[in-house]
């Protein structure tokens, strides 16, 4: 077995694994190796002018121990039963997305670096005796040893991943097939000068470029796009709600559920990203909500 570390850790208790987070990887992250503290700060400055240094520092911390339990909880996940998975993730409206499936010969999901997003791949397990085949959107990692690392760790999950430079080519062979593909796409990344994107007016204060492949890719193919708002009912256990969007801009529509998203419980949301790296480009799409 390529990551027999990965199969021994990831049978103990959720429990253990928690104390993992609190003991050792939090502590390293957060007073060790002070991991991007810079860009957090800036972005949670940023994002909340209004608040105080007090209330910033809370939320900075939040984010670092939620981060540890996301390291963690992924590790968990690998080897999770179903009936594990149905008790930390919670899937609202499941029902009318692989409704949706069938009916429109396919669905896209717009997600976000939200609590521990990559468990909402459960999908797939769970829906495959129906023939939908879930397809987890990913950007290849520059790393290869982590990036065939996260490929394992998804592929466990039921779904298939597909790599963002042969998304196209699979959406087309799959609307060929006899499977109802569900399309997983992490919406909330940063766009580089290069990826069509569109800017909002406004997103957690601040002029925001969104990708809108989820957008052009649901007008194009005529499948209905869901957002997954993702909440925490307590440590561990996660909700997410698929939301139809239906409005003419979807992009925009997004990063308004998004942000009420984070606003909800802003701890969940990784704040390590270096989200508002590139300024607004005068040839970028003007959006209005």
């Amino acid at each position: 077995m390529r990551y027999r570390w990965l199969k021994i850790l990831s049978k103990m208790p959720l429990g253990v694994h928690h104390c993992f987070a609190d003991y050792l990887i939090y502590p390293l992250m957060y007073y060790v190796a002070r991991y991007r503290r810079k860009i957090v700060d800036k972005n949670i400055r940023n994002a909340f002018p209004d608040w105080t240094e007090v209330q910033r520092r809370d939320l900075r911390k939040r984010f670092y121990r939620q981060f540890a339990d996301l390291i963690v909880e992924t590790i968990y996940g690998y080897s999770a039963s179903d009936a594990e998975m149905r008790e930390h993730m919670q899937l609202v409206d499941e029902d009318k997305l692989a409704q949706a499936c069938h009916q429109y010969g396919g669905a896209i999901t717009t997600l976000a670096h939200l609590g521990t997003w990559e468990w909402v791949s459960d999908f797939g397990r769970r829906y495959a005796v129906e023939g939908i085949q879930e397809c987890n959107v990913y950007r290849r990692l520059k790393n290869r040893y982590f990036d065939q690392l996260m490929l394992d760790i998804r592929n466990q999950r039921g779904g298939e991943c597909v790599e963002k430079d042969s998304l196209l080519r699979r959406l087309i062979q799959l609307r060929q097939s006899e499977l109802k593909p569900m399309y997983g796409m992490l919406s909330d990344q940063k766009p580089s000068p290069r990826n069509a994107h569109v800017w909002t007016t406004t997103f957690l204060n601040q002029d925001t470029a969104f990708l809108c492949g989820a957008e052009v890719l649901s007008k194009k193919f005529g499948y209905p796009l869901f957002y997954a708002y993702i909440t925490s009912t307590k440590r561990g256990c996660y909700t997410a709600k698929f939301i139809p969007m239906q409005s003419d801009n979807l992009t925009e529509e997004y990063a308004r559920l998004l942000e009420r998203n984070i606003l909800e419980q802003p701890h969940l949301w990784l704040w390590s990203h270096n989200r508002w790296k590139y300024n607004p480009h005068p040839n970028a799409s003007a959006m209005h909500g």
